[in-house]
């Protein structure tokens, strides 16, 4: 079935998806490429619709994502309606909508020594994208999202993180039950914090670790500062006395993986 038109229910419906509340009242989200869609699948993520711009797809690098794809569930658009949905430069002419899935503590599994990025409040969807991008690069055991403040299927949260969301065990919940899931778990905390005592590099992360990490605009709350097991910073040699928070949580997180000889 080719769609023509700007006013089609399901066009103007993916239009809607955007937004945060249409994405938790309809439980539903909007998957931009070709290779995001290959990593959604990969992960046991359930498909509704495809829609493809067959102009744009001749280009793409993942011609075989189309395959699992019943022929019911896949709609051709032309390229007009195909700008309509589409939210970065560059598409490669899939946009999917999938059905989001649960993010739990319980849910997370757990490796003989693990590691593990505890974010708190974190604000801007870029931010906890890339991130995800770190950890997936890391093979980290997970991402804890505390008091979230973004949704994790936020478009931008997909883009940045270059599908990492698809790949990487994430879980949402509240400061107080990621510190009992870590001290339950014997994983002991860092708290990533600009006037601490001790420098990243003289932490021996071999031994199952968390790191935590703050807000963009004010680091971390007095609750981690007080509940987490040590405190660490990371040399500033500038003028400026702040790293972004996708950044520092790379640092950490690499040095982490070089101590373990990964």
């Amino acid at each position: 079935m080719l769609i023509t038109s700007l006013q089609n229910p399901s066009i103007k419906n993916i239009v809607k998806l955007a937004k945060s509340r249409e994405r938790r009242e309809q439980q539903l989200f909007v998957i931009e490429g070709a290779r995001e869609l290959s990593l959604a699948l990969e992960g046991g993520y359930l498909v509704e619709s495809v829609y493809v711009c067959r102009e744009m797809f001749e280009k793409t690098k993942y011609p075989a994502v189309l395959d699992p794809i019943e022929h019911r569930h896949l709609f051709e658009i032309t390229p007009e309606v195909f700008s309509k949905i589409a939210y970065r430069e560059n598409s490669d002419g899939i946009v999917a909508i999938a059905k989001p899935r649960s993010h739990t503590l319980a849910d997370i599994q757990l490796s003989k020594i693990p590691f593990v990025i505890v974010l708190e409040a974190v604000e801007k969807p870029g931010n906890l994208g890339a991130v995800l991008r770190t950890a997936d690069a890391a093979a980290v055991d997970a991402v804890v999202v505390c008091d979230q403040l973004t949704d994790l299927y936020n478009p931008n949260v997909i883009r940045s993180s270059v599908g990492g969301i698809f790949t990487v065990q994430t879980a949402i919940c509240s400061s107080d039950e990621a510190i009992t899931w870590l001290n339950e778990n014997n994983i002991t905390s860092y708290a990533a914090e600009l006037q601490a005592a001790e420098y990243y590099q003289e932490i021996d992360f071999r031994t199952p670790s968390a790191i935590v990490m703050g807000t963009e605009a004010d680091g971390l709350t007095g609750f981690w500062l007080k509940h987490a097991s040590r405190r660490i910073k990371i040399p500033m040699r500038g003028k400026i006395d702040s790293l972004n928070v996708s950044v520092s949580t790379a640092i950490l997180t690499f040095e982490a993986m070089r101590q373990r000889g990964f």
